[in-house]
């Protein structure tokens, strides 16, 4: 039987999230100069600036990530580089840890965030709808990649 928990970030986990998001980037895209500064600079750039990575354990290995990350020049935030390992893809990893960052930025009075994604990952805009995420126009996407930007108002 597995055991699974969602955990907050240790340093202990940023070798598993830079591997998990990688690998699935790598899979269907290519990795783009955004993607590049964010796991070069995982505390630096989401931790240290006010935002949080969530990791799925099972059988106490990491086999999920996904992270909230600030953009404190634009009062915002947005869930972002959601991984999960091919292995373990259909144990709901990808629900549970949006659930999870969804309870944070409860906690944390946050109002809204947003997503970048694309839709040749249909299961993920399926997950997104799921979680209450609605499409919006694009703007200003980091992301040569993104052909979708939802929200989600948090309540």
């Amino acid at each position: 039987m597995n055991t699974t928990r969602i955990e907050l970030y240790r340093p202990e986990y940023k070798e598993d999230f830079v591997r998990l998001n990688t690998e699935w980037i790598t899979t269907y895209f290519r990795l783009e100069e955004s993607d590049l500064h964010t796991l070069n600079h995982v505390e630096e750039y989401i931790i240290n600036e006010g935002g949080q990575i969530f990791v799925a354990l099972v059988n106490n290995k990491v086999e999920g990530c996904c992270a909230l990350v600030a953009h404190p020049e634009t009062q915002t935030f947005e869930m972002a580089k959601m991984a999960v390992s091919p292995q373990a893809q259909g144990l709901g990893l990808g629900r549970k840890l949006g659930e999870a960052l969804i309870a944070y930025a409860k906690e944390k009075s946050i109002k809204q965030v947003f997503l970048e994604g694309n839709t040749l990952l249909e299961s993920s805009i399926i997950l997104y709808r799921k979680l209450g995420f609605i499409e919006v126009p694009i703007k200003d996407s980091a992301y040569e990649r993104c052909n979708i930007m939802m929200v989600l108002d948090i309540e």
